[in-house]
């Protein structure tokens, strides 16, 4: 048994994709030890204790940024690193057109200045337990994936209140790791009141714009600094107030402005948002299939009108930067990812993978009877017209427009205002947002995405509105667009909408809404049994290759858990050159040139001036001579990275991962070691701007670069 054991794991190291030293999103409370010993041959210098668990750990100074991005405090006031794309909405709802912080950037020359954002929160990791055994023996695994959830977040909610009895701060959330093999608890406190000190102009925190997104050379600036405030007598987590203090923060990220070279240790510490290594060739396909080239579909279309308008009106712009730009991340993300599916081979590489497994199954009996290809391979065929319908359904319906975010949130159950006693007084009631969206572009964009739904999927999939649209509008999505507009109380401005008012549920508006509502529903349903049967497979599959590899380390999927990856900072070979590892101040100003006639590179006179300086003194790179802005290494990230600090290999900060290369765009499935690479911008660069531009000295002071 065991050398037959011996001579698959031999050929799988030969045929199939395997985590390499420089790949994996590890878990810092159980970093394995010889992942620990591979960081330090490399050049890290910390002790292990250094990592998780000492005062002075570095997962201290790290922060879930918003819930969808990550950050690092750089001072003992509870000064906060993120990109500046993670924090493009909160620098927009503060923007008008008569002062455009988005537009022409923010500084808080004081505290009195620094700027409170609805909403947004940080959230530091406090401990990680492996409570595996205590779910299992509350039955876990022989519960449907809705009974699971109740029973993890049952238990997430009894260990917040023991957690709570020590420190009112803290909550605990639980999640799957190994496709559910494993669970993991995590303590964290989060502090609600952040706010916005300092951006950059749009301009440098998003140069290149998505002309050069995912894509290398860079010279984008893309960071935003914000502090965190506390309960001024408990220094611990309080809702705003301006009686709030800068939080003291007991550990922080010392800034570097060292620099780094070719093939020096990096680290970078975040929350990945998810991949998912482990899915099979057929799920890989699914989503290849249903979910990524829908998505470009769908995004394409939306996105070429919402552009047209914001060219057209400044106003708009203000409006829907920040959607756009989460709109056009994930499309491009999508059309490069399916392009690495194809080029790398990878469904074929998973293929094989599944062949030596089912080798394995079949010599030892791990599984046998449960883990099946056969039936894997059968019941993602019955789902795959379905899940491409429903990743259509999303993409066309959910948050693309006011009209159906009303209807779904109205019919989803908001919260009643009026009066308790009297059913007949009580009422919804939308807030105004007319600063957030237009009514010309909402209109065009949910009557163009009407026509095209219709077009891509089968009629077995279309919302019983429809039959609407063609009795009533002769199959007209834009007359049936303006009549809802029109007549719907939904989009009344200050409109009171009683719910046991007779007629009510009648409202044009609100039968789209129920429409929508009752067409999920049912599709959910008729996905539910069979997404748990895959999930069940997948989770077979997973624990099959960690039996299988039970020698070696292995990381868990992504799931917007803090994770350290590692590696060194290098380049890669594009195009049959040496693509170099950092760029430079004189590139960007090349760009700038071409800004008149190119939008993506325009920037200020100020920036082009400011970056052609002959010296530019302790920012100036020592080794190279040149101001460095943007740089390459092989950390292994995914979504959610934004605005990870990058480590060297004394724990200090170098920069800050803001994006991939368009090799890097399989990640999700798939990291392809020899041209993936991290995108930071540099720290010295990010100084640079926050001294030369905006002059913001007592930030510099406090975090001791001055």
């Amino acid at each position: 048994m065991k050398k037959a054991k011996a001579l698959l794991l031999s050929a799988l190291m030969a045929a199939a994709p395997m985590a390499h030293a420089d790949e994996g999103m590890w878990t810092l409370y159980n970093l394995p030890q010889a992942v620990y010993d591979q960081m330090k041959s490399y050049g890290f210098s910390l002790p292990y204790n250094d990592i998780y668990g000492s005062k002075d750990a570095i997962k201290n100074s790290v922060v879930l940024f918003g819930g969808f991005c990550s950050g690092v405090v750089v001072s003992p006031d509870g000064l906060v690193f993120t990109n500046h794309h993670c924090g493009f909405e909160a620098i927009r709802s503060h923007s008008t057109v008569e002062h455009d912080y988005m537009l022409n950037g923010f500084y808080a020359k004081s505290y009195e200045e620094e700027l409170p954002n609805e909403n947004l929160f940080v959230s530091f990791m406090v401990k990680q337990e492996d409570v595996s055994q205590r779910l299992k023996a509350l039955g876990i695994d022989k519960l449907s994936d809705e009974e699971a959830t109740q029973l993890i977040d049952s238990v997430a909610a009894a260990m917040t209140e023991e957690a709570r009895q020590a420190d009112k701060g803290l909550h605990v959330e639980i999640d799957p790791y190994y496709e559910g093999n494993q669970y993991f608890a995590t303590t964290y406190r989060m502090f609600t009141d952040v706010r916005l000190v300092f951006t950059v102009p749009k301009s440098m925190g998003k140069f290149g714009g998505e002309t050069d997104n995912w894509m290398w050379p860079r010279q984008t600036c893309d960071f935003s600094v914000f502090r965190i405030y506390a309960d001024p007598k408990t220094n611990g987590p309080a809702e705003y107030s301006k009686d709030n203090v800068p939080y003291k923060a007991p550990h922080w990220a010392q800034v570097s402005l060292d620099g780094y070279k070719d093939g020096d240790f990096a680290m970078t510490v975040g929350y990945p948002g998810s991949t998912e290594r482990y899915l099979s060739s057929y799920g890989i396909k699914e989503m290849r299939d249903a979910g990524n080239a829908t998505r470009v579909q769908v995004r394409g279309v939306k996105q070429e009108i919402m552009k047209r308008y914001m060219q057209a009106d400044e106003a708009v712009r203000i409006k829907y930067d920040s959607k756009y730009a989460q709109s056009a991340n994930y499309w491009k993300n999508s059309m490069g990812m399916n392009k690495c599916i194809d080029s790398i081979g990878i469904i074929g590489q998973k293929q094989a993978y599944e062949k030596l497994i089912r080798q394995y199954q079949e010599k030892t009996g791990y599984l046998q009877g449960k883990l099946d290809f056969d039936k894997m391979a059968k019941l993602y065929g019955e789902r795959f017209d379905r899940m491409r319908a429903f990743y259509y359904w999303y993409e066309t319906f959910n948050g693309t427009c006011e009209l159906t975010s009303r209807a779904l949130k109205y019919c989803n159950g908001m919260e009643a205002k009026g009066s308790e006693k009297d059913s007949l007084k009580m009422y919804n009631e939308f807030e105004d947002n007319s600063d957030a969206w237009d009514e010309a572009l909402d209109k065009e964009v949910f009557s163009v995405l009407l026509q095209n739904y219709r077009e891509h999927v089968d009629k077995q999939y279309l919302p019983s509105f429809y039959t609407t649209i063609d009795k009533k509008f002769k199959g007209n999505c834009k007359a049936y667009v303006d009549y809802l507009y029109k007549k719907s109380i939904l989009m009344k401005k200050g409109a009171k909408i009683y719910f046991n008012k007779k007629g009510t549920e009648k409202d044009p508006g609100i039968q789209l809404g129920l429409s929508l509502q009752k067409y999920l529903a049912d599709q959910r349903e008729a996905l539910g049994t069979l997404s748990d049967s895959i999930a069940l497979q997948e989770k077979y599959l997973c624990a099959a290759r960690l039996r299988m590899e039970e020698d070696m380390p292995h990381y868990s999927d992504a799931n917007m858990t803090m994770r350290l990856s590692y590696g060194r900072v290098g380049g890669f070979t594009m195009n049959g050159s040496p693509s170099g590892y950092y760029t430079t101040a004189e590139s960007i100003v090349k760009k700038m040139k071409t800004g008149d006639n190119f939008s993506d590179y325009y920037a200020e006179p100020i920036m082009s001036e400011l970056l052609s300086a002959k010296d530019f003194g302790k920012y100036q790179d020592k080794t190279t001579g040149k101001m460095q802005l943007c740089f390459l290494t092989n950390n292994d990230i995914t979504g959610g990275n934004s605005g990870s600090p990058m480590f060297n290999g004394k724990g200090e900060l170098i920069g800050l991962a803001f994006d991939g290369n368009w090799d890097s765009l399989s990640s999700d499935i798939y990291f392809e070691k020899n041209l993936a690479r991290c995108i930071g911008v540099d720290i010295r660069y990010v100084i640079f701007m926050m001294d030369k531009w905006g002059h913001a000295d007592r930030l510099l002071k406090e975090m001791n670069v001055e």
